[in-house]
């Protein structure tokens, strides 16, 4: 009998461990937004060295660190270039347009091949009276809705050099910046030297039960702390959730497994008839899942997965998302392996494709 689910919805998913439990359990603590919390002080010391930032801010979420970052570096009516596939755009519930009152200037394919350069220049408008001044780029590595692709630190390097030549500021939503580095094998501060600010999330893929940091200049984490205290972001012993950060952080070396782990279920699935896996390779932790070619929807899909025992998630038309993690094991990947095989004997005995659905 199954005990427990292979859940590859994401990898948010990850429970803590029990080192992190017992370091939560004797956390030293203090009042974070007087700034008396000396676990929350070591993490942020700790996340800002990782990814060679000055300082750096504990706050609960991604989406609140991105938020804050947004919020700090523009005013009221400035506009905000972005891929049209971000998480911030697309995910993000439009925060920084309803309590920042600035404008999003999606750039479609942005972070997809070339031609990211040009976007850029045609984005940014001349002055106008009636243009929204552009005062900022936000930039996604690894990118979400493309399948957890890296942009190289090379790229980078030429985007943020074209946007501060337009005087624009780059914020990174570094959400799994970690995974990127792991999949270059480089360090993470190859890919965030030339951003002003960066946010990572501790509770992906490093595992952490809660949180993310936001790292930037000083006076830049002044400004985002103010910002974060407007949001009701100010939490007080927050030591006890930092504590498990810390060791989050050190996780970070481990994240070529979950891309291994990914690589292997990716290949199994692609050749089974009907299925396409792209990008393939994975490049990272994600796997996306083509079922156009199986005359079978993503929702129907992932309802036969998951009486198997596996869960995985509807990623849009034609396309289920599956996320490897720190709690999927080389058995879960078996298992997942063998739920998708018997998928695809369903699907065949329905009469292949062109046939009645699963």
């Amino acid at each position: 009998m199954i005990d427990k689910d292979v859940d590859l919805r994401s990898d948010t998913v990850t429970s803590p461990t029990a080192e992190m439990r017992e370091a939560m359990a004797r956390a030293m603590v203090g009042d974070d937004v007087y700034g008396e919390d000396p676990t929350v002080k070591q993490l942020e010391q700790e996340g800002a060295a990782c990814v060679g930032k000055e300082e750096a801010l504990f706050l609960p979420s991604g989406t609140m660190g991105n938020l804050v970052a947004v919020l700090s570096h523009t005013g009221r009516g400035d506009a905000v270039l972005l891929d049209s596939e971000s998480h911030i755009f697309y995910y993000e519930a439009g925060g920084a347009s309803v309590l920042g009152g600035v404008q999003f200037w999606p750039l479609e394919g942005l972070h997809e091949g070339g031609g990211a350069v040009e976007m850029i220049k045609k984005g940014v408008r001349p002055p106008d009276q009636h243009f929204a001044p552009v005062r900022l780029l936000c930039l996604e590595n690894t990118h979400n809705r493309l399948g957890g692709v890296v942009m190289p630190p090379g790229a980078m390097e030429e985007v943020c050099s074209a946007a501060r030549h337009l005087g624009l500021v780059v914020h990174l939503d570094g959400a799994r910046i970690f995974n990127a580095a792991a999949a270059l094998q480089l360090p993470a501060t190859d890919f965030t030297r030339h951003c002003d600010s960066v946010m990572f999330c501790l509770s992906k893929g490093l595992g952490a039960p809660v949180g993310s940091l936001l790292a930037g200049t000083t006076s830049f984490i002044a400004r985002a702390r103010r910002n974060r205290k407007l949001l009701g972001g100010g939490m007080r012993q927050a030591g006890v959730l930092a504590a498990a950060g810390l060791l989050a952080l050190e996780h970070r070396h481990a994240l070529q497994e979950d891309h291994r782990r990914a690589r292997e279920l990716a290949r199994e699935i692609a050749a089974l008839p009907g299925l396409d896996v792209d990008p393939f390779p994975p490049p990272t932790n994600m796997i996306i899942v083509h079922t156009a070619g199986a005359n079978c929807s993503p929702g129907e899909f992932c309802a036969f997965l998951a009486e198997q025992g596996i869960k995985a998630i509807p990623f849009g038309e034609n396309r289920v998302r599956m996320v490897t993690h720190r709690d999927i094991s080389d058995e879960d990947i078996g298992r997942a392996i063998n739920g998708v095989k018997a998928w695809s004997l369903h699907f065949q005995s329905q009469g292949s494709r062109g046939g009645d659905r699963p």
